[in-house]
């Protein structure tokens, strides 16, 4: 049977996502969503990865499989914040001369946008941000049934009154509405080439511009809803009166009135007098100046969404995409600077190690971490195994960071270090001869076996239990806590839910850079 995921399904999704990271109606939010970064060996041969990661990086794979294997190679994460999430439009910058499309609600496969070819709303240009930062929605753009695509845009809108105006003396026919400006903290975190930030709680917020506007789009108050009248067709003649009759539009909702001009015959143009309140449809009585009319005019009132515009501009304007931000600076012991990345997620719900409770804290290493003792010269290197004799074997990681002044080493161990180290061609789970001793993951130990690497030979500094490191003459926070040398990380491996793969080639990290991280859902 024919069906369809409607666009007001996707908004809604958008808006329960948005929800549930900034807390209903002003609530604490109950769970928790992390902007992560990952995968620092991309380019050794391994579960999921070849040599050539960084010059072709492969999709990413949506299973099971895969997200467990991102937990092995996730380096840290940081919290998506209200401040840190906003809804999305496409951008559409006013450009002089470009024809631009009225807002209509009948859109569709069968009524197609004249310019776009849109068959839906939302896919149609009809609205525009200014070099301000302004957006407008197109309420009309000279267009009728004989000049369906409109004029081009003359006059740049900047004006920031509630009720729909023209934007200049050009004479163009568009008349615009102003429905909000970007604020300049979200232009620095969202804003981008292709896409606008729309304000989080257009619905609630007490902040006087928007809330303005919603109150001025609310026709149950002032009885505004519609604001324009489409003349699809003029009529073959036969109306009288000539210019500036007032006429009634009926429907399902009330008070709506529009005044016509009448020249020879035929209905030329409509303004509307009184939006009214109410409609979901409406039609226009021209019954008190049909003389005899054989071929009748055609006026389409236009329905705004919800009560009117302005009022609720996620459906006005679509929100059906939002973006997360996270940005990962060098001053957060978290994040070491020495480190590398290619892979990039966005995760729901991380655990705290140990337990069962939803980790919430702004930000969280999930590697492991050995701390050696001040007398230590050799240096490991990022990327390379390290190793260590232990109870039951041998114990393997990745570095994934080295600090030459605490002498901390934090590490991951990736599963496919356990796989068989001969034929780097079969990373998988095929048998082969140490099988029985390799294996097995195994955790580092606090014991007097040292931890090798290539060039790098130290035993663990079994007897440090603190989280703060003295260098010199100043004590240094190591960002966790060690016990007889050794550091968890602060979340459960591979915990939480996987809501967004990103690979790419690999970026290193430096002491002088900052990492902005964008991810742009659409549901």
């Amino acid at each position: 049977m024919p069906a369809v995921i409607t666009d007001q399904f996707r908004i809604l999704n958008a808006s329960n996502f948005v929800d549930t990271v900034t807390g209903i109606g002003g609530a604490s939010p109950t769970n928790s969503f992390y902007v992560t970064l990952g995968l620092p060996n991309a380019t050794v041969v391994g579960f999921g990865r070849q040599s050539d990661f960084d010059d072709n990086p492969p999709n990413p794979v949506d299973n099971i499989n895969t997200n467990n294997h991102i937990g092995d190679t996730t380096l840290f994460g940081k919290r998506v914040t209200g401040k840190n999430v906003r809804r999305l439009i496409r951008k559409v910058d006013w450009t002089q001369g470009t024809r631009y499309e009225m807002y209509r609600h009948d859109y569709s496969i069968n009524n197609q946008s004249p310019v776009t070819k849109s068959a839906r709303l939302y896919d149609a240009n009809y609205y525009v941000i200014n070099q301000n930062f302004n957006v407008y929605v197109c309420i009309d753009n000279g267009s009728s049934g004989i000049n369906t695509t409109g004029n081009a845009s003359q006059d740049e809108p900047t004006f920031t009154d509630l009720e729909p105006s023209k934007a200049g003396e050009s004479g163009d026919g568009y008349i615009w509405k102003f429905l909000y400006t970007v604020s300049p903290s979200d232009i620095i975190k969202f804003d981008s080439t292709e896409f606008i930030a729309v304000p989080n709680d257009w619905t609630t917020t007490t902040e006087s511009q928007i809330q303005s506007v919603r109150e001025n789009g609310d026709s149950d108050v002032n009885n505004n809803q519609i604001k324009k009248v489409y003349i699809d067709k003029q009529g073959g003649g036969g109306y009288t009166g000539g210019l500036g009759q007032e006429v009634d539009i009926l429907g399902d909702g009330s008070g709506g009135k529009v005044v016509v001009d009448v020249v020879g015959g035929k209905i030329t143009n409509a303004i509307v007098s009184s939006g009214g309140k109410g409609y979901t449809y409406g039609i226009v009585d021209l019954g008190k100046i049909n003389d005899q009319v054989t071929d009748h005019a055609k006026l389409i009132p236009i329905i705004p969404p919800s009560k009117g515009h302005g009022f609720n501009i996620y459906e006005e304007l679509g929100t059906d995409r939002v973006l997360c931000y996270a940005r990962f600076g060098g001053d957060n012991k978290d994040f070491p600077v020495d480190t590398q990345f290619a892979q990039v997620t966005l995760v729901k719900n991380p655990t705290s190690i140990g337990t069962t409770s939803v980790y919430f804290n702004d930000s969280y290493s999930s590697m492991s971490a050995i701390k050696f003792p001040s007398t230590t010269t050799q240096n490991p290197t990022v990327g390379k195994v390290v190793q260590q004799n232990v109870t039951g074997g041998v114990a393997y990681g990745y570095v994934a960071s080295w600090d030459k002044e605490t002498k901390v080493l934090k590490y991951i161990q990736d599963r496919s270090l356990y796989f068989d180290p001969t034929n780097a061609a079969v990373i998988d789970q095929t048998d082969y001869d140490d099988v029985d001793s390799r294996g097995k993951v195994l955790a580092f130990e606090s014991s007097p076996n040292a931890v090798t690497s290539d060039g790098f030979n130290s035993a663990i500094e079994t007897t440090f239990s603190s989280g703060i490191a003295t260098v010199g003459t100043k004590n240094v926070d190591l960002g966790v806590t060690f016990t007889n040398g050794l550091a968890s990380p602060e979340i459960n491996k591979g915990s939480g839910t996987i809501l967004y793969i990103d690979n790419r080639a690999t970026i290193k990290r430096d002491s002088r850079q900052k990492e902005d991280i964008k991810i742009i859902l659409e549901f």
